[in-house]
């Protein structure tokens, strides 16, 4: 969701683990190796009710005139990514394409963690995009007709009417290098959080979500999904 400099604008896809489920292993994920979960809660009980081992986090929340403010300020300070970097990270220029940025996001720094279908579209699209810079790989997504029409096939599957204007968005959360990564579409690079390790990478991303739940208490708009090893 969210706009995006880009021209071209796809449907928002919903946050539904079902939905994401069947775009994921059409797409060359296998279903005995990921599989997207809700988060029904962020305190520890409920956050232990999740299948682990956890591999990525996605999260959805509200624009509000605040939140761009500050994404606007930490972008000032974000290094532009090295194409060199170990963090698999892609810039959205596609409208309301961030809920597939995030599930990008997420399978692509999990690679070394789950088997991809060969000669798969997501198996093809990583190799494809190994080497570039965020941008470049931005431009490979718009450009990507297969991938538009299964994001497609996947946002009208949902159990919502999806709307062309929408004020919320998806991150993803990651750990690389023992690392935990928020990776956004709209920022210029990934924003590191510290010290995570596979293990606490749930606990530790559910941290940084209160902390940006906090500043926008009125709101219902929030939803977490993770994406756990089967």
């Amino acid at each position: 969701m969210a706009e995006s400099g880009g021209a071209k604008k796809w449907l928002p896809l919903e946050a539904n683990p079902d939905v994401m489920n069947q775009f994921l292993w059409g797409l060359g994920v296998p279903p005995n190796e990921a599989e997207c979960y809700d988060v029904y809660g962020l305190d520890e009980e409920l956050l232990e009710m999740v299948p682990k081992p956890v591999l990525a986090v996605l999260f959805l929340y509200p624009l509000t005139s605040q939140s761009e403010a500050e994404r606007i300020q930490q972008d000032s300070q974000t290094k532009v990514q090295d194409p060199t970097s170990t963090v698999y990270f892609m810039k959205q220029k596609v409208g309301n394409a961030c809920g597939t940025i995030g599930l990008v996001h997420a399978i692509g720094n999990i690679t070394s963690e789950i088997k991809l279908d060969e000669d798969s579209f997501l198996d093809k699209f990583f190799k494809s995009t190994a080497h570039m810079d965020p941008m470049e790989r931005a431009s490979f997504l718009e450009n990507d007709r297969e991938m538009e029409v299964a994001h497609s096939v996947a946002a009208t599957a949902g159990d919502t009417e999806a709307p062309e204007n929408v004020n919320t968005h998806f991150i993803c959360f990651t750990c690389v290098d023992g690392q935990l990564y928020e990776l956004d579409g709209r920022r210029s690079g990934p924003i590191s959080h510290g010290a995570s390790s596979p293990t606490n990478l749930l606990q530790d991303a559910a941290k940084v979500i209160q902390k940006m739940i906090q500043k926008n208490p009125d709101s219902i708009n929030f939803n977490v999904i993770a994406i756990s090893k089967s």
